[in-house]
């Protein structure tokens, strides 16, 4: 019974520590069959407990079928209640010179591209939407388009 209470206490420390500081981690499944360019993601991050400066990171899920060594996304957050906006463009390289893919994964690839740093107040939320910028209107190998808010200080 101790080393079941043991192993309880080792998971569940290990689940904190790896999230330290994350208040928001969300994905969006997308149409593995492509994602169409009209198609923007939401994700909405509730108020937030405490102000301070906040790191808005991307994350993506792809496999083989993804036909390009880029994928371009355009990130939009707007800050309530102060309405403020702002928007970058993530240029992200998923395949090196060698046409291996760069991410982490054997079937499934996974990536990780920061966006912005925001000053937040404590009750402030987000809304935030992800879009791709591609040439070609329906991209397929795109599985999953996520946003990790994460309290640095």
């Amino acid at each position: 019974m101790k080393h079941w209470r043991l192993t309880i206490l080792t998971a569940l420390t290990l689940c904190v520590a790896c999230s330290k500081g994350r208040v928001y981690h969300h994905y969006n499944h997308t149409p593995i069959a492509g994602w169409e360019k009209i198609d923007t993601l939401s994700y909405n991050v509730p108020p937030l407990a405490e102000r301070g400066r906040y790191d808005t990171a991307l994350g993506l899920r792809i496999n083989s079928l993804f036909p390009f060594v880029s994928l371009t996304l355009i990130v939009e957050q707007t800050v309530f209640p102060s309405m403020k906006q702002q928007k970058d463009t993530i240029n992200c390289k998923l395949v090196d010179g060698n046409g291996n893919f760069k991410g982490h994964g054997i079937s499934s690839y996974q990536y990780r591209y920061p966006v912005s740093q925001m000053q937040l107040q404590r009750g402030d939320s987000l809304h935030i939407t992800v879009r791709h910028d591609m040439r070609r209107e329906i991209l397929p190998g795109i599985s999953d388009v996520g946003i990790a808010l994460t309290k640095l200080d």
